[in-house]
This record gives structure tokens, C-alpha cells and sequence, in this order.
């Protein structure tokens, strides 16, 4: 985890971590076991910081095993219970790295909500990958949304991508047709498509979008190589089911966490571990170029769980 992140986080103490803190001095640990309602009252705190229902019986049935051990006597046998089951639900994310094709362009999915920042993401993602030396097309195949396409058009200026949109209201799935299919004659390395941002309740917008993934797919042999859905950190439990109803209508592969560095209830990220096995690939940490990062998963564990 860079400085700059865990300046961040440590600056803006969130709420899961006050919660988190609140539990180990509250909990009273016998040296026979946790009573219930001490038990109780540990299973409120993660549930309260985003943790969710099955990262927080998990949690709370480690504690309890624990416990009548007699392995905890006091809140850093708590703490560092805690950190390890942490550890371990987080371990799938743990050096994920985002799919390239064996040969011709990588195409990556970008889907998601209204408001979550969806395209921003996807500019911060592509001047990422200009940074590594890969070149990268911008397809603009959010058609619905006032000045989507052009919003997107002045990104791609921005980081040196190339650009391929379509007009208003027009067919999304033929402008991803029509950027792979430029990626490809001009030997672009990564292309990133941006969807309209739809609510995950909105059944007729979620067949256009099986719509947009099958031309792709039929366009390119393997693509798209990743679906990437990106996430409001601060929205809590909702997360959960816009992951779920996206990826009943597209094959879901990675998670893109924003603002992560705000008073986000960060227990979430544990939630969507534990409920999805989907890696968290990226993160982001605030409003410039440079602050998207790789997830990182002990470093998030130990900014959480450190000096205790």
C-alpha cells in the first residue's frame, strides 16, 4: 500500500475502523468463553461497518471457537484473530492481475451504476496503462447519457487514448463493435469500453447490456476479457446487490472500488470477498489522475488492524 494511500485512510479514520475499535474495547472476552451478549454485541459492530451477514458470522464463529479455547483473554488476542480470518477471506484478491489477450487487443467491460464514477475510473485506468507503455482505446458506448460521448472524447485527449464513440441514442453494442474492430486494424493494445451507467433494477437496460457483451464476444474470440464493474465504497450493503444483479446479466470478473479514501464504511470490501470470491483490482483513493491503485490486500488488513 503506498504512503499516500495510508495517509489517506489514516487521515479520514472511517467509520468500519471506529467500529472495529469500538469491539475490541467493548467486547468482554472471558476466560472461559464470550457470553452472547458480548458476542452479540461484536456480530452488531461488523454488521453496522459493512462486513455483511456472512463475513460476520464467519468472524464472529472464529472468535467464539476461539474463545472457548481460551486463545483470547483481551482485545489484541481479539485483534489479531480478527486480522487473520480478514486475511484469509481477503486472500483471493491477493495479486490479481487483470487479463491480457495472448494476441490482438485486450478488451475490457466497464459497467455499473448511475453516479459511481464510472467513467473517471476508466480514464484514470487507461492513463495507468499509457504509464506502462500500452496503447489503449476509449469506446464510448454510453450513447444515452447528455455529453457522455464527448465527456468521454476530452479523457482520451487527456491521457493520449484513442477514441472511438458513437452518436446520441445510438446502439451501444455497434460502437463496441466498431472499436474492437478499430483496435484491431490499428494494433491498439487494451481497449476500454464505457457503458451507460443503468440502475441494476432496470430490466430493459440490462438486456441491452447481455446484448453489448455478446457482440463483443462475437466480434473477438475470448473478449471480453474482463467484465469490471465499478462500486461506490461508500454505499455500503447495496454493493452487494448491484454485484449480484449485474452479474446474473454479464459474466462479472473484477470489482473497481471508488472512493475508498472517503468516510466509506471499508468493511465492505470484505463483504464482496466473502459473498463473490471477485478480486477487488482497483481502488480509488481521490479525485486526481494518479490516484487509482492496485488493491492491496495486507496492506489494507494492517492499516486497519495496526497499533493495537
Amino acid at each position: 500500500m503506498t504512503r499516500l494511500f495510508r495517509t489517506r485512510i489514516e487521515k479520514r479514520k472511517s467509520i468500519w475502523r471506529r467500529a472495529v475499535d469500538l469491539a475490541l474495547t467493548d467486547v468482554g472476552v472471558l476466560s472461559g468463553g464470550m457470553d452472547h451478549e458480548a458476542l452479540g454485541s461484536l456480530e452488531e459492530r461488523l454488521l453496522a461497518a459493512d462486513f455483511g451477514v456472512q463475513a460476520t458470522l464467519r468472524l464472529v464463529d472464529v472468535v467464539e471457537s476461539r474463545a472457548r479455547r481460551g486463545q483470547l483473554r483481551g482485545g489484541k488476542e481479539l485483534c489479531e484473530a480478527l486480522e487473520e480470518e480478514v486475511s484469509k477471506i481477503l486472500e483471493p484478491a491477493r495479486g490479481a492481475g487483470l487479463r491480457m489477450a495472448d494476441s490482438g487487443p485486450t478488451v475490457w467491460l466497464v459497467v455499473g451504476v448511475n453516479g459511481v464514477g464510472k467513467t473517471t475510473t476508466i480514464a484514470k485506468l487507461a492513463h495507468r496503462l499509457r504509464q506502462d507503455g500500452k496503447s489503449v482505446l476509449l469506446a464510448a458506448a454510453d450513447t444515452y447519457r447528455a455529453g457522455a460521448v464527448e465527456q468521454l472524447r476530452v479523457w482520451a485527449d487527456r491521457v493520449g487514448a484513442e477514441f472511438v464513440g458513437g452518436r446520441d441514442s445510438g446502439d451501444p453494442a455497434a460502437v463496441a463493435y466498431d472499436a474492437i474492430s478499430a483496435a484491431d486494424a490499428r494494433g491498439v493494445d487494451v481497449v476500454l469500453v464505457d457503458t451507460a451507467g443503468r440502475l441494476h433494477t432496470n430490466s430493459n437496460l440490462m438486456e441491452e447490456l447481455k446484448k453489448v457483451a455478446r457482440v463483443i464476444a462475437r466480434r473477438l474470440d475470448g473478449a471480453p476479457h474482463e467484465t469490471l464493474i465499478v462500486l461506490d465504497a461508500t454505499i455500503g450493503q447495496n454493493a452487494i446487490n448491484q454485484v449480484r444483479a449485474f452479474g446474473q446479466a454479464v459474466s462479472v470478473t473484477g470489482i473497481l472500488l471508488t472512493k475508498l479514501d472517503s468516510t466509506a464504511r471499508g468493511g465492505i470490501v470484505v463483504a464482496l470477498q466473502e459473498e463473490f470470491h471477485l478480486p477487488v483490482t482497483w481502488v480509488g483513493t481521490g479525485e486526481g489522475m494518479e490516484d487509482l491503485e492496485p488493491f492491496d490486500p495486507e496492506g489494507f488488513t494492517a492499516v486497519v488492524f495496526e497499533d493495537r
